[in-house]
């Protein structure tokens, strides 16, 4: 029984490491290859979770590359310079630790949501100096964001998914 309670609370660990996939500034994937590790640790065989692993280490690595070109391709869809890109980084440094002004409400979620779509108008303004062009890089931006964030939590969610059919006899037997 208590076996149990430990698979349950590893797997809880994963979702939160889904959710974070898909929310910046949270462990995502790396939180799910810990729980992983964990439970090979509390398990004293990674034979068991070896495939897993192995996916949720893919996983990670597909998660890295899909964060960056999700920001890139959109931005240079809409047509976005690196002006704009620097923007919504620094947009979303101000937007997590609340330091937006037109931001004071909503904590450090809706900061990160708004900073870097401020961050990407102001940084592609200064360099295009035409204000529509910049809210459309900055959309742009925020756009691939957001899909690659999707992204990455469909991988997070499929690699919690391989671990669960790879381990649920290891606790309920089968």
């Amino acid at each position: 029984m208590q076996i149990q309670i430990v698979y349950w609370l590893v797997i809880t660990l994963m979702i939160v490491g889904v959710v974070g996939a898909v929310i910046p500034a949270l462990p995502g994937s790396s939180l799910i290859l810990i729980a992983i590790i964990a439970w090979g640790f509390i398990k004293g065989s990674f034979d068991a979770i070896s495939t897993p692993l192995i996916v949720t280490v893919i996983v990670l690595l597909l998660s890295v590359g899909v964060d960056f070109l999700g920001g890139y391709i959109g931005a240079k869809k809409a047509g976005a310079s690196n002006w704009g890109q620097i923007g919504a980084l620094v947009g979303l440094v101000l937007g997590f630790f609340g330091l937006l002004p037109a931001l004071p409400f909503g904590g450090p979620l809706i900061g990160m949501l708004f900073g870097p779509l401020l961050g990407a108008i102001i940084g592609e303004y200064l360099y295009q100096k035409d204000f529509g062009i910049a809210v459309k890089a900055g959309v742009g931006i925020i756009v691939g964001s957001l899909l690659g964030n999707l992204i990455q939590g469909l991988l997070a969610l499929a690699a919690v998914i391989v671990f669960i059919i790879t381990t649920w006899s290891q606790v309920y037997g089968g």
